[in-house]
C-alpha cells in the first residue's frame, strides 16, 4: 500500500509541476525540457532526494514508453512530401553532421594524448542527438516551417547513423587488441539496426491499413498505443533498435495510410505526459558529481562534438545548397545528447572493460551538460531560422 501510495503521489505532483514549469517557459529563455531537467536535478538524489525508489526503480520502463512514441512520431516526419521536398538535405546534413562529429571528437582527443581506442569510442559515441528533447522543443515553439520539418527528419535519421559508426568503432578498437570475434561484433550491430528496420516494415505495412477503420479517417487513441507498445515490445524481445524501429513502422504508415490524413494523431496529445515524467526523472537521476571528474578529456570532448555537430551540419547544408539560416542554425539545434549516447557507453564499457571508468565519466558528464544547454540551443536555433526567413520574405 505504501508503495502505491508514493508512486501515485509522486507522478500526480511531477504532472502538475510540469504543466507549471510549462507555463515558467513560455515567459523564460529557457526551454520547458531544460526546466524540468533542472527541476529533476533539484528533487533528485544529489539534492532533495524526493523521488522515492520505487518510482525512479520504474524509470526505464517510462523511458521506453516515451522513446517510442517520441520513435513513432519522428518517422511520420519522413512523408513522401518531405522527402521529396528536402531528401538531398536530409541525407547530406545527417551524415555530414555524425561523421564530422565522430571526426572532430576523436582528433580532438587524439591531439590532448588520448589513447586511440578510447578516442575513436567516445568520437562514434559523440555522433548520437537527443530525439526527445529535439522533438519536444520544435512541438513547444509552434514554429512549422522549412527548418522545422528539416530538423526533425535529420532527426530521425541521427541515431542510425551513430548506431553504424558505433558498430564500427567497436570493430576497429577490437582490432587494436587482436580479438577474435570482430567480423561477428558487426554482425551483431547490423542485426540491431537491420532488425528494427525489418520489424518496422512488417509492422507498419498492416497498420498502415488497418488504422482509421473503426473511427472513419481518424485513428483512435487505443489502437495507436496498442500498435507503438507491440511494436517496442517486440523490438526489445528480439534484441533490435525499438526506437529505429518505431520510426520505420511511423515512416510506413506516414507513406502507406491514404485514408486518413495524420496517422496515429491521437499520440500527439497523450505523449506530454509522458516527456514531463521522461525529463524530470532523467534530471532526477543523472549523476551531477560526475561533472567534478569531468577534467581535460570531458571538456574537449564537449567543445569538439559542438564544433564538429556545427561544422558536419553546415558543410552538408552546404553540399546540399540549403538555405543560409539552415546553413547557419542546424548545427547547434542538433546539441543535445542522452539516452543512446549512454546505452553506447554501457556497451563499451561491457566491450572494454580498461576503459569503463573514462567512457562512462565523461559521456556522462557530458550529457549533463548537454542536455541542459542543449535544448536552449535548439530553440534559438529554431527562432532564429524563423526570424531569418520573416527578413527575407519582408525584402
Amino acid at each position: 500500500m505504501k508503495d502505491s501510495s508514493e508512486f501515485l503521489l509522486t507522478i500526480g505532483g511531477i504532472l502538475l509541476l510540469g504543466l507549471l514549469i510549462s507555463t515558467v517557459a513560455r515567459r523564460t529563455f529557457l526551454p520547458r525540457v531544460t526546466l524540468l531537467l533542472l527541476f529533476g536535478i533539484l528533487i533528485g538524489k544529489e539534492f532533495l532526494n524526493l523521488i522515492p525508489q520505487v518510482f525512479s526503480d520504474r524509470f526505464d520502463i517510462i523511458a521506453d514508453m516515451t522513446l517510442l512514441m517520441v520513435g513513432f512520431l519522428l518517422g511520420g516526419k519522413l512523408s513522401k512530401e518531405a522527402l521529396r521536398d528536402y531528401a538531398g538535405e536530409i541525407l547530406w546534413i545527417s551524415i555530414s553532421a555524425a561523421l564530422l562529429t565522430a571526426l572532430f571528437v576523436t582528433l580532438g582527443l587524439l591531439w590532448i594524448g588520448v589513447s586511440k581506442e578510447i578516442a575513436i569510442l567516445l568520437g562514434s559515441i559523440a555522433s548520437a542527438t537527443a530525439p526527445a528533447a529535439v522533438l519536444d522543443v520544435t512541438t513547444e515553439t509552434g514554429v512549422q516551417n522549412r527548418f522545422s520539418q528539416l530538423l526533425l527528419s535529420i532527426v530521425a535519421l541521427d541515431d542510425i547513423w551513430a548506431l553504424i559508426l558505433f558498430g564500427t568503432a567497436v570493430v576497429v578498437v577490437r582490432s587494436f587488441h587482436h580479438v577474435d570475434g570482430n567480423t561477428f561484433f558487426l554482425l551483431i550491430a547490423g542485426k540491431e539496426i537491420g532488425g528494427a528496420v525489418l520489424l518496422g516494415l512488417i509492422l507498419g505495412f498492416p497498420a498502415a491499413f488497418l488504422t482509421g477503420r473503426i473511427k472513419q479517417g481518424q485513428p483512435t487513441l487505443t489502437e495507436a498505443l496498442g500498435i507503438v507498445f507491440i511494436c517496442g515490445g517486440l523490438a526489445i524481445r528480439l534484441g533490435v533498435s525499438y526506437l529505429i524501429a518505431s520510426m520505420v513502422m511511423g515512416a510506413v504508415v506516414a507513406n502507406v495510410a491514404t485514408h486518413h490524413e495524420y496517422p496515429f494523431h491521437a499520440i500527439e496529445g497523450i505523449e506530454w505526459p509522458f516527456m514531463v515524467i521522461f525529463f524530470v526523472l532523467a534530471g532526477a537521476l543523472l549523476e551531477i558529481s560526475a561533472l567534478k571528474g569531468i577534467g581535460w578529456i570531458g571538456t574537449a570532448y564537449i567543445l569538439c562534438r559542438a564544433v564538429g555537430k556545427y561544422v558536419g551540419a553546415r558543410v552538408g547544408a552546404v553540399i546540399a545548397r540549403s538555405n543560409r539560416e539552415t546553413r547557419s542554425w542546424m548545427g547547434a539545434a542538433l546539441l543535445p545528447q542522452a539516452g543512446v549516447s549512454i546505452g553506447m557507453a554501457l556497451v563499451a564499457s561491457n566491450q572494454f572493460p580498461e576503459y569503463r571508468l573514462v567512457v562512462l565519466t565523461v559521456v556522462i558528464s557530458s550529457n549533463v551538460v548537454f542536455e541542459i544547454i542543449g535544448p536552449a540551443f535548439t530553440r534559438l536555433s529554431i527562432h532564429r531560422s524563423e526570424q531569418g526567413m520573416r527578413d527575407t520574405t519582408a525584402k
